[in-house]
């Protein structure tokens, strides 16, 4: 086993347990903050910022309690009508609030980590690895925003004899994707739109940097789940889709596609960011829609999935 590089601290979520949609068999997931795109439908909108950030849940707020108040050294927290009402321009995010709340109306979203405490924790599910056939995947967020830190992880992992797995946009230089791909088994890579323009317009980047590195990591043979979010009225036309699927033919190493359904639950957590939800009125597509969206990809001869 190599050195340990002791001077790397990555930022993280957390680690999700006994994940299995995730890559292949049972799975710890370890979700990185920071991602340079801004996706319209994003469900885990916290995630996005590279930098701890305080979310607010006023439901689970204690009418009579004022324990955060009273431990806010910036002034930020206050009383309003019997509520908490959190000023986020004064906040200095120090989550000295979040540590005393003892209803966990206010949690501090974001850990500073070290990769090898990160492998004792995941090193805690190693049977379930090898009796599933699973391993450890980084999601995000976005992993290749850290790659420092995700380059390491993964490392480490597989100095342990761990299947690796990079969940990710694509949306990075591949010089750095290169770097990580060598303690890589898997890679989990999103499709969001094919057309370039309407790509940056939901996603605030452009998909060419996307696409040609995934047929970079195709010609190096790497085995790859192609993921797309179906999100009606964006992406769902049978012209983007026809397109991603010719397109996904050409890649050798792709072994299947997951679709994903869009969904609403990531919506209260851009309220207790303090944000706002951009497709409020988008609705959730029902299995029929699905299945249809399915047939698309199959009559092209390309193994699908739909994830739930």
């Amino acid at each position: 086993m190599s050195a340990e590089n002791n001077s790397i601290v990555g930022l993280i979520i957390k680690i999700q347990r006994f994940s299995i949609q995730d890559g292949p068999g049972i799975r710890s997931t370890i979700f990185l903050k920071g991602c340079p795109l801004r996706c319209l439908w994003c469900s885990n909108p916290e995630g996005q910022n590279p930098y701890p950030e305080l979310m607010y849940n006023e439901l689970n707020c204690l009418p009579d309690c004022t324990l955060c108040i009273d431990r806010c050294v910036s002034n930020a927290l206050r009383k309003v009508e019997g509520k908490v009402v959190l000023e986020r321009a004064s906040c200095n995010i120090c989550g000295e609030c979040a540590r005393v709340c003892p209803s966990k109306a206010l949690t501090l979203v974001g850990t500073y980590v070290r990769p090898q405490d990160t492998l004792k924790v995941v090193m805690r599910d190693r049977e379930f690895y090898e009796r599933s056939g699973g391993g450890v995947t980084l999601s995000g967020g976005e992993p290749l925003y850290q790659p420092d830190f995700t380059r390491e992880i993964l490392r480490l992992c597989k100095s342990e004899g761990i299947h690796t797995a990079l969940d990710t946009s694509g949306y990075a230089s591949w010089r750095t994707i290169e770097g990580i791909l060598k303690y890589t088994d898997i890679v989990l890579y999103d499709i969001k739109h094919m057309d370039p323009h309407l790509h940056k317009e939901y996603t605030g980047v452009s998909n060419e940097v996307i696409l040609d590195n995934l047929k970079r990591i195709a010609i190096l043979g790497i085995p790859i789940i192609i993921r797309i979010p179906i999100i009606p009225g964006l992406n769902d036309s049978y012209e983007n889709l026809s397109k991603a699927a010719d397109y996904i033919l050409k890649l050798s190493s792709v072994i299947e596609i997951d679709l994903l359904p869009y969904h609403r639950l990531g919506e209260p957590k851009y309220r207790m960011l303090g944000r706002n939800y951009p497709l409020s009125v988008l609705r959730q597509p029902d299995r029929e829609y699905m299945r249809k969206i399915a047939e698309i990809f199959t009559q092209f001869g390309v193994k699908v999935n739909v994830i739930s």
